[in-house]
């Protein structure tokens, strides 16, 4: 279990280390939107959780139709580059996994992320973005200071450290292994340098 900081309660970034099948499905329909059906049908878990139907407004677009809220825009993008990093994550293990065992289908990838520990270090990234995802699609306005615990909380999540949980050891491996991950991870890196820790959220 990674060791999260302590938030207030409530706080709807709290991050688990147990994976969650909706969670881990809710994420590959981002990642491979295609080929996630064949999944769902396979497995008989129906639409992921919170996923729009088709035609439906994007419950997690920066502009929700509402007033103009920063935000809300800030919230997006921490979102939108976790996806990025989630996934270039997720290719580096995969390709890692068949080095090894040989070709995987996306359906065999799917079922690896729930249940190989290869892939069980993503768990607690998956949750958080379905944390995000739920703040996005609810029926309050974002405030700035749910922005801005989510982005306290992922700043102390990905802090790549030799020294670190478990979490952010597997994240330094990630970054010495893959350039891909360095590229994210500087992006992440920038948006984290945009909120200062004494920021006094309203």
């Amino acid at each position: 279990m990674t060791n999260c900081p302590a938030l207030p309660p409530g706080n709807p970034f709290s991050v688990s280390s147990v994976v969650s099948v909706p969670s881990v499905l809710r994420l590959f329909s981002l990642t491979y939107p295609l080929e996630i059906r064949g999944i769902v049908s396979d497995n008989k878990l129906g639409a992921p959780v919170g996923a729009p139907a088709m035609g439906a407004p994007d419950l997690y677009a920066a502009d929700n139709g509402g007033p103009q809220n920063p935000a809300r825009q800030k919230l997006v993008a921490l979102r939108l580059t976790l996806l990025r990093l989630h996934k270039t994550l997720l290719e580096m293990e995969r390709r890692e996994y068949e080095r090894a065992n040989g070709h995987v289908s996306t359906g065999e990838l799917f079922r690896l992320v729930i249940d190989h520990e290869q892939f069980a270090w993503l768990h607690n990234l998956s949750e958080f973005v379905v944390r995000l995802d739920e703040t996005l699609a609810g029926e309050e306005p974002v405030t700035p200071g749910d922005t801005h615990s989510a982005i306290m909380l992922a700043r102390k999540m990905f802090a790549p450290s030799e020294a670190g949980d478990a979490f952010q050891k597997r994240y330094f491996d990630a970054i010495q292994r893959d350039p891909a991950v360095v590229m994210e991870h500087a992006e992440l890196a920038r948006l984290f340098a945009n909120e200062p820790s004494d920021a006094s959220p309203m």
